[in-house]
């Protein structure tokens, strides 16, 4: 007869609550009743859990999906040359750099301009609807994907740099100048969202549907 294994326990469920900021694990018994808990190390807020986690990174994550379609669609960059103007859209810019070859950083750029902002946006939505439907299984590999996605979104923008350095070195007067188009907007906002997205979540909530009832 096979054996269930014994369901894990959490911090919160033996009376302890973890300091968000500096880690520290404090005895609900030590808080006095009626005060908002304090961290005795680092003096930070201490809550159980994030305050309204699920639905705040749910909007974020909404809104950075909703964003991604026109940061992709419009054109990024408007590079004038001579009085004509020319608008190129991020794959624009990726299918440019094959065909000149340039493989290596038309690799980089789609990496980080495409895949990594789609696999945030995916990512978090697994996480978020394991939680909703308290999905039991891979919780490690999911947590190891939040913090994954948690440290890969700084590189998400790649594009917003390259434009801001084109838009300041390439300036010859008339003959030609390069400025961002409505997608950099876009797109800023698509990298933002997924950064507050797994600021604002608090990945014990996986733990928390695996020690609770089935």
């Amino acid at each position: 007869m096979i054996e269930k294994p014994e369901k894990r326990t959490t911090a919160m469920d033996c009376g302890f609550i973890s300091c968000h900021d500096c880690g520290k694990l404090i005895s609900a018994k030590e808080i006095p009743e009626g005060f908002q808990p304090a961290c005795p190390r680092c003096s930070a807020d201490i809550h159980a859990r994030k305050p309204h986690s699920l639905s705040r990174t749910w909007a974020l994550i909404i809104t950075s999906a909703i964003l991604f379609l026109p940061a992709n669609l419009l054109p990024i960059m408007r590079v004038d040359f001579l009085g004509s103007q020319e608008y190129s859209t991020i794959m624009d810019g990726i299918i440019y750099f094959f065909h000149e070859n340039e493989y290596g950083i038309g690799l980089i750029i789609f990496t980080a301009s495409v895949l990594v902002p789609l696999f945030k946006i995916i990512g978090m939505t697994i996480i978020l609807l394991s939680i909703q439907f308290k999905w039991k299984s891979w919780l490690r590999h999911k947590t190891a994907m939040f913090h994954f996605i948690e440290f890969i979104g700084r590189w998400s923008m790649l594009d917003i740099f390259v434009i801001a350095l084109m838009s300041t070195l390439v300036k010859f007067g008339t003959f030609t100048s390069t400025q961002a188009a409505p997608a950099a907007s876009y797109f800023t906002a698509v990298v933002l969202c997924t950064m507050f997205a797994a600021l604002t979540f608090d990945s014990r909530l996986l733990w928390d549907t695996e020690s609770s009832n089935p």
